[in-house]
């Protein structure tokens, strides 16, 4: 949550690493025997669709280039590659021939019409807590689509992990089927932030950390995670150029509770306005996060956003990251390389450079205080200063403010070598009260 959105086609790579939306494995599209339903009225198509919103469906079940809820998107995970199904009521290729039953067994138990069981690249350990209602007003929705005849490509997953069977395993260890219960002792409004994070937004699947099974680590909810995805292109001298072949690598989400290395600088005003533009005062999206909210997030309605932002700040402050050696030799080479390249537009203090109405030159967001920067895992910030970042105009399309602009990459337009990348990475994660841990030249090496 910093600096300048990327392109809205990039890929929001989920699994261990990133599972970002409504994602579905190629035998979630596999036909089953089961009664259709009569077609619904419209107010419930309507109701549906929304909800599909919430859930950001289309982002993961849409292919580039692909119609909307075909399917056939990668997904890379750290088991292999997992291709979304095809979720059009098509009946030979999609699930057309699905009952509501069955489509609710999919959605809250993992388990496909065929009988097979779901890779949990779709999260139904999310969606588990939606409720009957709900369920049936997305039923109603995706029913309601326009057939489209597609079968996305088979799954790429080396042995083991190919065989479904071992998921009954993998759910008993790490799967709780169960339904959101509201929290009597709060307010209807959190309750609804609280069914949209845990449920529908399934945020915890990118911003939780996972084990080496790929199951979350719950004690640690919400306090940032890792996750696979593309990097479609970089800026070199502020012009977008797209990269030569695909590129995918380590991203990384930050701690979303109101933690020092949070979101406990961010006001609620602040994460409404983010979430609806995708640009604040203090930040600016970038990365798949940028796909949240095009496709998510910003058609949401203002209550909601709302509920979304008070539970968020409700959230007792969590951070797992340790401080770095205040006398880590990088700190001192670092410091030098921020004057030099950075300190212009984010200023010596890191307080970053507001964004003048009508020119966004020699503008910056704020690095102190910064959430990505002081993610448990380097490799967004990484990320950034290699290819850097540019915006998506989210935020002046939305009410006529400026997104900040674009930051060439460092890889080609500066040259810095690793070592110095390191060195900036560790200052900047570990001044102006920032208090994250230090960064290595390997750390960056795995994000050429």
């Amino acid at each position: 949550m910093t600096n300048a959105p990327v392109k809205l086609n990039r890929a929001a790579g989920l699994g261990a690493a990133l599972v970002i939306a409504c994602l579905a494995s190629a035998a979630y599209a596999a036909i089953a025997d089961g009664a259709p339903a009569r077609i619904p009225d419209a107010a419930l198509v309507e109701r549906g669709r929304y909800l599909a919103v919430a859930g950001d469906c289309v982002s993961c079940h849409t292919r580039p280039n692909g119609t909307p809820f075909s399917g056939g998107r990668a997904l890379n995970t750290p088991f292999g590659v997992i291709y979304s199904a095809n979720i059009t009521p098509d009946a030979g290729t999609g699930i057309g021939t699905w009952s509501e039953t069955q489509f609710a067994r999919a959605l809250r138990e993992g388990m496909g019409a065929d009988g097979k069981r779901l890779y949990p690249a779709f999260p139904y350990t999310s969606y588990t807590k939606l409720t009957d209602s709900d369920v049936s007003a997305l039923y109603a929705y995706i029913r309601s689509l326009r057939p489209v005849r597609y079968t996305p490509p088979q799954n790429v997953m080396p042995f083991p992990f190919g065989i479904r069977a071992l998921m009954g395993a993998w759910n008993l260890l790490f799967f709780d089927a169960e339904r959101f219960v509201p929290d009597t002792t709060r307010s209807a409004e959190w309750n609804r932030g609280a069914y949209l994070i845990q449920g529908l937004g399934h945020c915890g699947s990118c911003h939780t950390p996972r084990n080496a099974l790929g199951g979350e680590r719950t004690a640690s909810a919400l306090t940032g995670g890792v996750y696979l995805d593309d990097i479609a292109d970089e800026v070199v001298e502020e012009k977008v150029t797209p990269m030569d072949e695909r590129t995918v690598r380590s991203w990384s989400s930050p701690n979303l509770t109101p933690a020092r290395n949070g979101l406990g600088t961010w006001s609620f005003e602040q994460i409404v306005a983010y979430l609806k533009t995708g640009h604040n005062e203090r930040a600016g999206a970038f990365g798949p996060m940028i796909e949240v909210i095009a496709n998510s997030t910003r058609r949401l309605s203002d209550p909601d956003l709302r509920a979304i932002a008070l539970y968020l700040k409700s959230l007792p402050p969590e951070t797992k990251v340790e401080s770095t050696d205040r006398f880590d030799a990088r700190l001192e080479a670092g410091a030098a390389v921020y004057t030099a390249r950075c300190g212009d537009c984010h200023q010596p203090t890191g307080l970053g450079t507001p964004v003048a109405h009508g020119s966004a030159s020699k503008s910056a967001p704020p690095l102190a205080g910064n959430a990505v920067l002081q993610a448990p895992n380097p490799a967004t910030l990484i990320n950034v200063i290699l290819y850097g970042a540019h915006g998506g105009g989210l935020a002046a399309e939305s009410n006529g403010t400026w997104p900040w602009p674009k930051m060439s990459g460092f890889e080609l337009s500066v040259g810095l070598d690793d070592e110095q990348i390191a060195a900036l990475c560790t200052y900047v994660r570990s001044s102006w009260g920032n208090r994250a841990g230090s960064v290595s030249a390997a750390d960056v090496a795995k994000q050429h």
